[in-house]
C-alpha cells in the first residue's frame, strides 16, 4: 500500500536533487513504498549536504565521523539547513515515524518521533531528550526495524534493546536491529558485548571469536546461584539460540536444567553449567573446534591403514561422495572401489553424500532436483548402499533467505517427488548451513541435516540455531595419522540422529541396468506388440487396454524399475515382463472384481464375501498394473522385510484392515505395484508361504540362467499346468526386453 507521506519524501529527493546526473543521486518512482533505493537515496542527499563529494549508498565510517565532528548531535539548534532537516524528516516517515510536514522545521513532532525512535532501539537511558545522535542517525538510515514484525520474539526484541542500551558508546558497536529476529548483525553483537565486558579495549575487540574471547571465557563458567550481566549475556544466548528460557540476570535451577537439555541436543558434557563449551555452541556455529567428533567427511579414499587411523582417532561414521562429475580434479572423491568394503572390514560406518558442483544458487533447479536424485540413486545402488540409506544432498554455498525460497525448496521437493517415484529406494538428508537445513526440512524434503558449521560466517548459520533434526555437525578441518594412514578430512560432531550403514552390497560382475533409451522405443514396441499378437494375447474381448497403453505405463515408470532392478541386483527385464504381462491380461473381469473388494471394504456392502459363499475374491483382489492382491503384497514384502531388503512394518495378510491398506496402495499407486513385482520374484525364490510343491532357489541374480528365469516367472503365477504354459510364453517377452536393455546398458 502506497504511503502518501513516504510519496512526499520521494517527491521531496526527486524535486531538490534532480534526476541524479549531476549529484549522483538517483531519480526514485513516486510509488510510496519504501526500501532500500530510498535510503540510499536519503543517504546519499545527507552526504552532500555534509559538504562530502564522494557519494555512496553506504552510510559508512567517513559518513559517521562527519557527523559526529560537524554537529556532534542534531536538534533545532544544530540542523544546518532546512534540506538536511527535511532529509531527517523523510527518513523518519520512512521507518515508520511521524516526520512532520517535512518543512525543514525541528518541531514537535519530530521530537516526539525522535524520543520514540530512541525508546525503540533502547539507547534513550544513553540518549534522553530529544536528539539524534550519529549512531542513531546511522541506524535510521537502514531498513532495520526497532519494533517487533514478522511474529518476532519480545523476548529477543528485550535482548537487543539492552544490548544496545549498554554498548552504543564503544567505537565500534553499532545499533543493531529490535525487531525480535536473531540475525547476524545480532550474532556479531553478541560477540562484541562477550569481548566488552571481558575488558577488551576499542580496537581490540573486534567481534571474532578468536584466541582472547576463547580464553577469557574460560574463566566465567557459571552455575546455579550465579548473577549479574554474565548470566544476562548466557541467558542471551540460550534464548537467541531458541532455547526456552528467560532473559535474566540470575542463574536458577530451572535454567540450570534448560542447560542440561540444550548440551545433551548438542552432545556436550551434560553439567548444567555454563562452561567454556556450552559458551562457545551459543556464540559461534561451529563451536569449541578441538572438540573429538565420532564422524568426519573427506575426498580421499579409505584404505587400509586410513581406516585403521580413523579408527585408532575415535571415528565411526565416514562420509563419502557417491559422485565426481571430474575426472581429474580431486580424483578420490568418489567412493573408490573395494573403499566400502574396507569401511565395512574395520568396523566403520558410512553415510553417502552426493555433491557435484551446487556452490552458487543458479545450479538449484526443478529439473537439476530430478537430475541429481535419478543419479544419486542409481550411484547408491552402484556402489551398494543399501535401500533405506540416507543421502545427503548438498547446498555447499551461503544461501540467503530469499535463495532458499525461490531456488533451494523447489530443488529439493523435487528431489522428494523424484524419490518417491523411483520407490523411495533411499532417505533424504541436506548437507547445508543451518537455515537451508532448517527449512528444507521443515518442509518434509529431508529428515535429517548434516550442517556445515565450520563455515560460520556464512549468513544461513550465523544467527540461526541449531536445526532440531541434525545428524552430524561439521566444526573443523584437522589432519590424522601419519604415513600410509595420513589423511585429510572434516571433523563431524554424530548426534545420533543416522548411523550410516555398516555393510554394503558387493559390486556387481556385471553391468546394472540404467534408464531407457528413447531412440530404442519404436523397434522395443514393435517386437513386443508383434510377438504379443503372434500368441494371440491377450485373446477375444474384454480387456481393457492395448498394447502399445500397456507398454507405454511400463515405460512411463522405467526410472522407478530400473533403481529396482539395480537395488536389487536383478535384471530389469524380469520386472518389465511380469509387469506388462499382467496389464496386458486386466480385464473387464479384473475391473469388476477391484469395485467388489471397494464395495466391501467401504461398507457398501459389507457381507459380501458371506453371500458369495465365503469366496475371498471380492473380498482381495488382483489389482493395478502388475495384478497384485493385497495378501501378495503384503506376503511378499513381508518377506523383504524380514530379509533386509526392505524398510518398513511387518502386515498381517490374514487381517481384513491390512489387506485393504495394501490393496488400496497396489491400486491407486502404480509405483508402489511396479517396484512391488521385484520382491514378488525375490518371495518366489525364497518360497512362497502355502505353495508346498516350491523348493528354494536362488535369488533373482544378474547373471540368472534361461532354466532360472523361467522358474521365476512361473512362480509369479503359481503352480501347475497353467502357470508353466503361461511362463513359456512369457520367455521370448523376456528376450525381447533384455536385448533392448542390453544394448543401453552396453553389454
Amino acid at each position: 500500500m502506497a504511503d502518501e507521506m513516504v510519496i512526499r519524501a520521494q517527491r521531496f529527493i526527486n524535486t531538490t536533487y534532480g534526476n541524479g546526473t549531476t549529484l549522483g543521486i538517483p531519480k526514485l518512482d513516486e510509488n510510496g513504498q519504501t526500501g532500500w533505493t530510498v535510503m540510499y537515496a536519503l543517504t546519499r542527499a545527507l552526504q552532500y549536504e555534509m559538504g562530502i563529494t564522494a557519494l555512496s549508498n553506504s552510510f559508512g565510517p567517513a559518513t559517521l565521523s562527519a557527523l559526529q565532528e560537524k554537529y556532534g548531535k542534531l536538534d533545532e539548534t544544530t540542523i544546518p539547513s532546512a534540506n538536511f532537516c527535511r532529509i531527517i524528516q523523510s527518513a523518519l516517515y520512512c521507518k515508520g515515524y511521524d516526520g512532520g510536514d517535512i518543512d525543514g522545521t525541528y518541531n514537535s513532532r519530530v521530537k516526539d518521533a525522535v524520543v520514540k525512535l530512541n525508546q525503540n532501539m533502547g539507547v534513550d537511558g544513553t540518549y534522553p531528550g530529544s536528539a539524534l545522535w550519529p549512531k542513531v542517525v546511522k541506524g535510521l538510515f537502514n531498513m532495520d526495524a526497532y519494533v517487533t514484525v514478522n511474529n518476532g520474539s519480545d523476548t529477543i526484541r528485550s535482548i537487543q534493546q539492552w544490548l544496545n542500551g549498554r554498548y552504543v558508546l564503544r567505537k565500534d558497536f553499532y545499533i543493531i536491529p529490535c525487531d525480535g529476529h536473531h540475525s547476524r548483525d545480532v550474532a556479531k553483537s553478541m560477540l562484541f558485548a562477550i569481548q566488552y565486558e571481558l575488558g577488551m579495549a576499542d580496537g581490540t575487540a573486534n567481534g571474532v571469536f578468536g584466541p582472547g574471547t576463547q580464553s577469557g571465557l574460560k574463566s566465567h563458567t557459571l552455575s546455579t546461584g550465579d548473577s549479574g550481566v554474565w548470566v544476562q549475556l548466557f541467558t542471551a544466548g540460550m534464548v537467541l539460540n531458541k532455547r526456552p528460557v528467560s532473559f535474566s540476570s540470575s542463574f536458577t535451577s530451572s535454567l540450570a536444567d534448560s542447560v542440561s537439555v540444550f548440551q545433551a541436543f548438542m552432545k556436550l558434557a551434560v553439567n548444567g553449567q555454563a562452561d567454556f563449551r556450552t559458551w562457545s555452541c551459543l556464540l559461534v556455529s561451529y563451536g569449541d573446534q578441538t572438540r573429538q567428533g565420532e564422524a568426519c567427511d573427506g575426498v580421499t579414499k579409505i584404505t587400509p591403514a586410513r581406516a585403521q587411523a580413523l579408527k585408532d582417532a575415535g571415528y565411526l561414521y565416514i562420509g563419502r561422495y557417491l559422485y565426481n562429475p571430474s575426472t581429474t580434479d580431486l580424483p578420490e572423491k568418489e567412493i573408490q572401489p573395494g573403499e566400502l568394503a574396507t569401511i565395512e572390514q574395520y568396523g566403520l560406518r558410512c553415510y553417502p553424500i552426493y555433491q557435484t558442483w551446487a556452490r552458487s544458487v543458479d545450479y538449484y533447479s526443478p529439473a537439476q532436483g530430478v537430475t541429481d536424485c535419478m543419479n544419486a540413486a542409481f550411484k547408491a545402488e552402484e556402489h551398494g548402499f543399501k535401500p533405506g540409506s540416507r543421502i545427503y544432498f548438498a547446498v555447499d554455498y551461503d544461501a540467503v533467505d530469499e535463495e532458499v525460497t525461490s531456488y533451494i525448496l523447489p530443488y529439493f521437493r523435487s528431489i522428494k517427488e523424484e524419490m518417491d517415484n523411483l520407490g523411495s529406494p533411499y532417505k533424504i538428508g541436506v548437507y547445508g548451513p543451518r537455515n537451508a537445513c532448517a527449512r528444507i526440512s521443515a518442509e518434509g524434503y529431508a529428515g535429517t541435516s548434516f550442517v556445515s558449521d565450520m563455515s560460520s560466517g556464512f549468513s544461513g548459520n550465523l544467527g540461526y540455531a541449531m536445526p532440531e533434526n541434525w545428524a552430524f555437525d561439521q566444526i573443523v578441518t584437522k589432519v590424522i595419522g601419519s604415513g600410509d594412514g595420513r589423511i585429510e578430512i572434516d571433523n563431524n560432531i554424530a548426534s545420533g540422529r543416522d548411523t550410516g550403514q555398516g555393510s554394503f552390497y558387493p559390486a556387481p560382475a556385471q553391468k546394472l541396468d540404467i534408464g531407457f533409451d528413447l531412440d530404442y522405443w519404436d523397434g522395443l514396441l514393435q517386437e513386443a506388440d508383434d510377438y504379443m499378437e503372434s500368441i494371440g494375447r491377450p485373446g477375444g474381448t474384454g480387456y481393457l487396454y492395448t498394447r502399445q497403453e500397456c507398454l507405454e505405463t511400463i515405460m512411463n515408470h522405467d526410472a522407478a524399475i530400473t533403481s529396482a532392478s539395480r537395488r536389487y541386483r536383478m535384471r530389469k527385464a524380469l520386472i518389465q515382463t511380469s509387469a506388462f504381462w499382467e496389464f496386458c491380461h486386466y480385464s473387464i473381469k479384473d475391473y469388476a472384481e477391484d469395485a467388489g473388494v471397494v464395495l466391501y471394504h467401504t461398507g457398501v456392502i459389507p457381507d459380501w464375501a458371506k453371500d458369495l459363499s465365503g469366496v475371498t475374491r471380492l473380498v482381495d483382489s488382483s489389482t493395478g498394473i502388475a495384478k497384485i492382491s493385497g495378501r501378495t503384497a503384503i506376503l511378499s514384502r513381508n518377506n523383504s522385510i524380514r530379509s533386509g531388503l526392505l524398510e518398513g512394518d511387518i502386515l498381517d495378510s490374514t487381517s481384513d484392515d491390512d489387506r485393504w491398506t495394501m490393496w488400496q496402495k497396489s491400486n491407486q499407486d502404480n509405483t508402489f505395484n511396479v517396484t512391488t513385482v521385484p520382491h514378488l520374484h525375490i518371495w518366489a525364490a525364497d518360497g512362497k508361504q502355502g505353495d508346498h510343491e516350491e523348493t528354494p532357489q536362488r535369488r533373482p541374480a544378474l547373471d540368472y540362467t534361461d532354466s532360472e528365469t523361467f522358474e521365476i516367472l512361473r512362480r509369479y503365477q503359481g503352480f501347475g499346468d497353467q502357470a508353466v504354459a503361461d511362463a513359456q510364453l512369457r520367455m521370448p517377452l523376456y528376450a525381447i526386453f533384455e536385448k533392448y536393455n542390453s544394448i543401453v546398458r552396453g553389454s
